[in-house]
C-alpha cells in the first residue's frame, strides 16, 4: 500500500507542478519569511500581480 501512496504522491507534486498551484504555496511561503507582518495576497491578487510583472517585464522566447 505504501508504494501506492508514493506513487499517488509522485503524481500529485506532478500535477501541482504543471498546472503552477505549487508556484503560488512557494510564493506564501517565501513571502511570510520576508514580510512576517504584512498579509498574504490571496491566490486572485497573486496573479493580477503575476500578470502586471510579466506585461512589465517580458521576456522573449525562442519557441
Amino acid at each position: 500500500m505504501s508504494t501506492v501512496r508514493k506513487v499517488l504522491g509522485a503524481l500529485r507534486w506532478y500535477a501541482r507542478e504543471l498546472t503552477g498551484e505549487a508556484e503560488y504555496d512557494r510564493y506564501c511561503d517565501r513571502h511570510r519569511r520576508r514580510h512576517p507582518r504584512a498579509p498574504v495576497p490571496t491566490r486572485r491578487e497573486y496573479e493580477v500581480l503575476r500578470t502586471l510583472h510579466r506585461e512589465q517585464h517580458p521576456q522573449s522566447r525562442c519557441c
